[in-house]
């Protein structure tokens, strides 16, 4: 594994990342983090000093758990794979939008589209770390923080199911219209990420193409502590 992330992220499969986006509206990744950079993530949980914000998940109905969205300047590897990441997903984004008979949005980089952001007045950074703890659970939802947002985002684990923590499986619901919801289950081992859609996706009718609704969640951990990586590219108001 190369050791730059960013070169772990071009040397990704981008075509297979897209066929698979396009035919179940997800991808999983390969370990795109080394251990020591999932044992530092972790590790920097209770250094205040690195985030904007801690939210008590229970106190918003939100679940049961506790997040924290990190502050400008972002850690190295989390600035690095948010530009990395970004430029493939952005292309795959547009075709989505002209599928749906829609302008291009994105630009071809983070910063143009971080301009875009702070044209809005989002400018607080949105990347955060997760942590449950056992009965632990994240209500189904989309992560939209302005009227700007990013058609992707991307999770990593950071810690190893089976051995850290058991149950706690990533949860994407689809809701298509007129019809009932489809749900998967999906699992990541350490270091592992899964691509997945904020809002919706295109999906092939028989009239062309029409937008589906879905939202992403986590089950209820049964033992030991969860914890995660959100990588999310729009910033928030």
């Amino acid at each position: 594994m190369p050791d730059n992330i960013a070169c772990r992220i071009a040397g990704l499969d981008w075509d297979s990342i897209r066929l698979s986006l396009d035919e179940h509206g997800y991808a999983k990744l390969p370990p795109m983090l080394e251990s020591s950079q999932c044992e530092e993530l972790i590790g920097g949980y209770g250094e205040e000093q690195l985030y904007r914000s801690t939210i008590n998940m229970a106190r918003y109905r939100f679940g049961l758990g506790e997040y924290k969205y990190y502050r400008a300047p972002l850690p190295d590897v989390i600035r690095e794979m948010r530009e990395a990441f970004y430029p493939p997903l952005a292309d795959i984004a547009n075709s989505w939008l002209k599928r749906l008979d829609k302008e291009t949005l994105y630009p071809d980089s983070l910063s143009g589209f971080l301009e875009q952001c702070r044209r809005e007045e989002q400018t607080r950074p949105t990347p955060l770390i997760l942590k449950y703890e056992a009965g632990g659970y994240n209500c189904l939802h989309q992560d939209v923080y302005g009227s700007v947002f990013f058609p992707f985002q991307v999770v990593f684990a950071l810690n190893q199911r089976e051995q850290d923590y058991t149950g706690g499986e990533f949860l994407l619901v689809e809701q298509r219209p007129r019809a009932q919801s489809r749900g998967h289950v999906l699992t990541l081992e350490r270091g592992e990420g899964l691509i997945f859609p904020t809002t919706h996706r295109p999906v092939s009718g028989s009239r062309g193409y029409y937008k589906t609704t879905l939202r992403h969640g986590v089950s209820t951990v049964t033992t030991g502590t969860r914890y995660s990586l959100g990588l999310v590219f729009h910033d928030a108001k």
